[in-house]
């Protein structure tokens, strides 16, 4: 069995930051890089990804403390469990954040235009969006 390690990671600040590759020989690539033959270094494996945020990310705020946090489910195996550990964890040990739970409508893969995201912006000062599995 082979272990591939990742390369990139997604920032805070948007795009993808690249650090060093590391690849079991004999895989192909650039020289001082190697991966898989024929793919491209980075991003996501071919037709799992969509096209990069269209706009910049929210500002990372300086605390929770009287925020209200939304958990959102996405729908994915486990996730709304998680989500109700997660909102049990704020209540004993950030009290003053007020979480509200929800579930994303429709299918776990589609990006859905509904009112929850509305809701989100006007109501929440963050969002927390649970993927399990």
């Amino acid at each position: 069995m082979t272990n591939h390690l990742l390369d990139n990671v997604m920032s805070p600040e948007g795009g993808i930051q690249r650090g060093p590759a590391v690849f079991p020989p004999g895989m192909g690539g650039p020289p001082g890089r190697s991966g898989p033959p024929g793919r491209p270094q980075g991003g996501p494996p071919p037709g799992m990804g969509g096209p990069p945020p269209s706009g910049p990310m929210a500002k990372r705020l300086d605390t929770l403390e009287n925020k209200t946090v939304y958990l959102v489910d996405i729908g994915f195996g486990g996730g709304y469990k998680f989500m109700t550990q997660l909102q049990k964890w704020f209540a004993q040990n950030k009290p003053s954040v007020t979480t509200v739970l929800k579930r994303k409508p429709g299918n776990v893969f589609s990006d859905d235009k509904n009112d929850l995201w509305e809701e989100i912006k006007a109501n929440g000062d963050a969002v927390i969006l649970g993927v399990a599995g």
